[in-house]
């Protein structure tokens, strides 16, 4: 007799976010991505259809980073000297979006300004027709400092701008919400702490339809069961109805993967650990892998090789 699989059927769905606005809609992408939607687990296709798949985005920087590994910056070459290359050369390698991270400072070490900002987002924009994610350096005064005149030039772009933390997300989500954008919301890996911040986020009357959670993790071997746990229980909870939960998850394995020993040092470590570049590249890959089986919707990578590889294992795990 045939054996009848046990299915699970949930009362909750993860809500569905678009990113970026073509021309048809007020902005000037040639292509938006669409995430969300999972009636089950990651890809638990005997139980609901996955409406949307999980997308590769593409991290690049307003200059040239100085704390990137020798092993990127041989990679993208010149394409680093300005933001426009890079954005083409990181359209060409196959991201389906393209996160631009603010610097602090410039390349002379001065303090980042809106003008140059808004004039790096622009080039990005004027440069490619992916849909864009714009980050702040990380410092809840330059981040506003920042953001606000960036999303103020892009009005109806719909780019995603971050990072909403507890404390530093009024002026990011006012601002997304006079331009037409969506913000990413980041919590220290914790479920309750994650719901709370997005009730504050949409107490100020953004709809969750314009939030994507990021649950913060951590790379393979550091911190990745407890990361991997909590994206597993905030999705759990979606599934069960909790709405300040039902909110497609963004991760960066790319950041993560790329500052550890394994991947980030290629002298001076034990014989054993391999060839520096394929072992780079496998921590971010098997990093982005596992957040894909915790649910995670959008990935950020920073290596092309790591697209590809992450793109093969999304394809082989909607087919199976």
């Amino acid at each position: 007799m045939p054996v009848e699989i046990p299915k699970d059927k949930w009362p909750g769905q993860v809500k569905v976010v678009t990113i970026g606005a073509t021309a048809a809609d007020g902005g000037t992408r040639t292509s938006t991505i669409t995430v969300g939607g999972e009636k089950a687990l990651p890809f638990m296709h005997f139980e609901a259809e996955m409406p949307h798949e999980p997308v590769i985005a593409l991290e690049i920087k307003d200059r040239k980073p100085d704390d990137w590994s020798q092993l990127l910056l041989d990679e993208w070459g010149e394409a680093m000297d300005t933001p426009g290359a890079w954005a083409k050369a990181a359209e060409a390698a196959g991201a389906d979006m393209l996160q631009l991270s603010l610097s602090l400072t410039d390349a002379d070490g001065e303090p980042n300004t809106p003008d140059k900002a808004v004039t790096a987002v622009k080039s990005v924009l004027n440069s490619t027709g992916l849909p864009l994610a714009v980050i702040g350096p990380g410092q809840k005064e330059m981040d506003n400092e920042l953001l606000v005149p960036v999303a103020e030039a892009t009005k109806g772009e719909r780019l995603l701008l971050g990072t909403c933390m507890d404390k530093n997300y009024r002026t990011i989500v006012a601002t997304a919400m006079a331009n037409d954008h969506l913000v990413t919301s980041q919590a220290p890996m914790d479920v309750n702490l994650s719901k709370q911040l997005n009730i504050l986020i949409t107490d100020m009357g953004l709809p969750l339809e314009r939030i994507v959670m990021d649950p913060t993790t951590g790379a393979l071997g550091y911190g990745m069961e407890y990361g991997y746990s909590v994206m597993e229980r905030l999705r759990l909870a979606a599934l069960q109805g909790d709405a300040m939960t039902q909110l497609p998850m963004i991760v960066t394995p790319g950041f993560e993967a790329w500052k550890a020993k394994e991947a980030k040092v290629g002298e001076g470590v034990p014989e054993a650990w391999g060839d520096w570049l394929e072992r780079a590249i496998n921590w971010e890959t098997l990093t982005a892998v596992a957040l894909l089986e915790s649910g995670a919707d959008i990935l950020v990578l920073r290596h092309p090789e790591s697209v590809r590889r992450v793109r093969m294992a999304i394809e082989e795990l909607v087919l199976a």
